[in-house]
């Protein structure tokens, strides 16, 4: 499919949103925090809610932060090489749905890890993978899905975010997208449309890339 016939983009949050990686963030983490002599459950629950340099200002705050990155990485990497990972019901046939070209990746971890976590459940990887090393600022700021956007040659009004979670929403929002949340029993706060999961959202999204507009709203 060109261009041409294409009035929609997708773009994808990862974590939470194609791909279920909560109990591995919490294995990571409390793994991290034994290692610091920390109570796993504290420490996890600041973690949600921070960038881990924020939190090791929380939880650690007499250690290097440097320092606290590098194990925190180590063994997120750990965990890529062997930890269980799912993807979302639906997440499979909506990716290999999407024509190539008309959706990408919107990250705030790695590439290398998204690659080996979608390596490990079988989803198709995009051309467009915006990760945490790709802009200086992350979400909710709208950079990473402009930068997202500019990449696949598409104007911010032709693009659909797909989120889990506030921050990803407002970035979304910020960009000038319209933002589709799926993955939460309540609806996110400035959401276009709201969906309890990812399997529901799947025949919405497939149809309004295709052009049937008559499923879609914004």
């Amino acid at each position: 499919m060109t261009s041409e016939l294409r009035d929609k983009y997708v773009l994808f949050d990862v974590d939470g949103t194609l791909i279920d990686a909560v109990s591995n963030q919490r294995r990571v983490w409390g793994t991290w925090a034994e290692r610091y002599g920390l109570d796993a459950g504290d420490v996890y629950r600041v973690a949600l809610r921070t960038r881990p340099m924020e939190t090791f200002a929380r939880v650690a705050p007499d250690r290097d932060p440097r320092e606290c990155l590098a194990t925190l990485h180590e063994l997120e990497d750990e965990d890529v090489r062997t930890g269980v990972y799912a993807a979302f019901d639906g997440a499979s046939e909506l990716l290999h749905g999407l024509p190539a070209g008309a959706w990408a990746l919107v990250t705030s971890n790695y590439e290398h890890r998204v690659r080996g976590r979608f390596l490990r459940t079988g989803l198709p990887v995009p051309g467009v993978i915006v990760d945490a090393v790709a802009v200086e600022e992350g979400k909710p700021s709208p950079v990473p899905y402009l930068r997202a956007a500019a990449r696949l040659g598409a104007e911010p009004e032709e693009c659909l975010v797909i989120e889990d979670a506030p921050s990803g929403v407002q970035a979304g929002l910020r960009a000038g997208m319209t933002v589709w949340g799926v993955n939460a029993a309540v609806a996110v706060e400035g959401v276009h449309r709201h969906f309890v999961s990812l399997r529901e959202a799947v025949p919405h999204i497939l149809a309004l890339v295709s052009g049937d507009h008559g499923d879609a709203a914004a």
